[in-house]
């Protein structure tokens, strides 16, 4: 979901393509508006892109190359897949305003409901554009398999099954965004895309019993066989839909993703510096050669989705996102760790959960109320996080509920650290 409404799907008799072969020169390749002037999209926000960039690339870099130690093959590996990630960020920022010029010609362009009544709220901002970071991200890591992965390796048989998955939701992610699939079809889709990964899963299938509950339940470790699979599906599933419900602000389905992927590498690289397993580093790293090249995309798209956005992101992009995160936590076995990530959405679902279960009324957009005479956004009684933010610490504007909600994001990371921290030895 996204501030936006849709373009109606009445067909309109369209007019010759100006792009076509007998075209003059100054017409190809050109995209115009109802009024005739040739479509222009906003340059990228890279300042924004470079202060947030600098702050966690810092951090990251640090802690992998000189604060844990970290085997030199591995360290290879993974500056080998930061470097094709740095490719394809630039990749995707070359590519959307190519592709927001083919998607308007098809007419998949909407509105921007948290501007409407003024001149910002008429402009068609061209949709779906989430489809270009699925598609420059799965180059980048199929790419990636010629450096690290032979022929006879354990772990290629997972990475293909889990690239197969996140191919899978982004394309059933774009499907959603061109047929607009209702609710509750949605909700049902991350199940068929997770097969690939089920079925290809060969890990341990046991979980650790906390310590405290040892006595009572007489077991360490108990294997849960084929209720851990299904528990995988379910997290896929809920990750999937999590970013894809807490949303409705120019830049938070990015920011947020881009928040939890720089919380994964980090958590990543200080299991990786704090153990000496190899299977065990084998599983963090297998997590950090895909969050990578997520999360240098998602930075490429935030540069023309945050505010004000001249871009819209589509379902293809949140579902995409979440099923890339669902799978870095079930093969790299942290899910736990991810659901305290996920803290601002699983208060979101859980906010959401009469409405969409049907017990409230749910109306199609659950957005915001944009008041014009002040430029601010105001609460509704719809439960999302968004709409109870506001509702407690009062109206703001678009731009400034979007980096506060980011930073709730950053202090649940945060607080898993620090709980992981605290409980270590004792809770498990």
């Amino acid at each position: 979901m996204a501030a936006r409404k849709r373009a109606s799907s009445v067909s309109i008799p369209s007019k010759p393509d100006p792009s076509g072969p007998n075209a003059a020169p100054s017409e190809q390749k050109m995209t115009r508006n109802a009024s005739g002037e040739e479509f222009r999209l906003a340059p990228p926000k890279l300042g924004v892109i470079f202060v947030i960039s600098s702050l966690l690339c810092s951090l990251y870099l640090y802690l992998l190359c000189f604060h844990y130690k970290v085997e030199n093959e591995l360290r290879r590996s993974i500056l080998i897949n930061a470097g094709l990630s740095l490719a394809g960020f630039f990749v995707t920022l070359k590519m959307i305003p190519v592709a927001a010029r083919y998607v308007l010609r098809r007419n998949m362009f909407g509105f921007d409901i948290n501007k409407k009544g003024t001149p910002q709220g008429e402009i068609k901002v061209p949709e779906s554009l989430g489809i270009v970071v699925g598609v420059v991200f799965l180059i980048v890591a199929i790419i990636f398999q010629y450096f690290n992965f032979t022929e006879d390796s354990n772990w290629l048989v997972e990475y293909n099954a889990a690239l197969a998955s996140i191919c899978f939701m982004i394309l059933l992610g774009f499907v959603d965004d061109v047929l607009d699939v209702p609710w509750r079809v949605k909700l049902v889709l991350p199940s068929f895309a997770t097969l690939p990964l089920l079925m290809a899963y060969a890990g341990h299938t046991t979980i650790v019993i906390p310590k405290p509950l040892v006595a009572y339940v007489g077991l360490e470790v108990l294997d849960l066989g084929r209720i851990y699979k299904l528990y995988m599906g379910l997290l896929a599933v809920f990750c999937t839909n999590s970013i894809n419900i807490h949303a409705g602000l120019n830049g938070l389905e990015i920011g947020q993703t881009v928040v939890t992927a720089a919380a994964i590498l980090i958590h990543n690289v200080m299991q990786i510096g704090s153990s000496t397993d190899p299977e065990y580093h084998q599983a963090h790293a297998f997590s950090i050669f895909l969050t990578q090249p997520l999360m240098a995309t998602s930075l490429a798209l935030l540069a023309y989705n945050w505010y004000p956005s001249s871009v819209f992101v589509g379902d293809t992009y949140t579902v995409f996102a979440g099923m890339t995160m669902a799978v870095v936590g079930i093969l790299g076995h942290f899910s736990e760790t991810l659901l305290i990530f996920f803290l601002p959405q699983v208060l979101n679902f859980l906010l959401s959960l009469p409405q969409l279960a049907g017990i409230v009324k749910c109306p199609r957009h659950r957005l915001p109320r944009f008041d014009t005479a002040t430029g601010l956004l105001t609460g509704t009684k719809d439960g999302t996080l968004v709409n109870v933010y506001l509702r407690l610490f009062g109206p703001k504007s678009e731009k400034s509920l979007c980096i506060h909600l980011l930073v709730f994001q950053a202090l649940a990371c945060a607080f898993c650290f620090m709980l992981r921290h605290f409980l270590a030895g004792w809770y498990k």
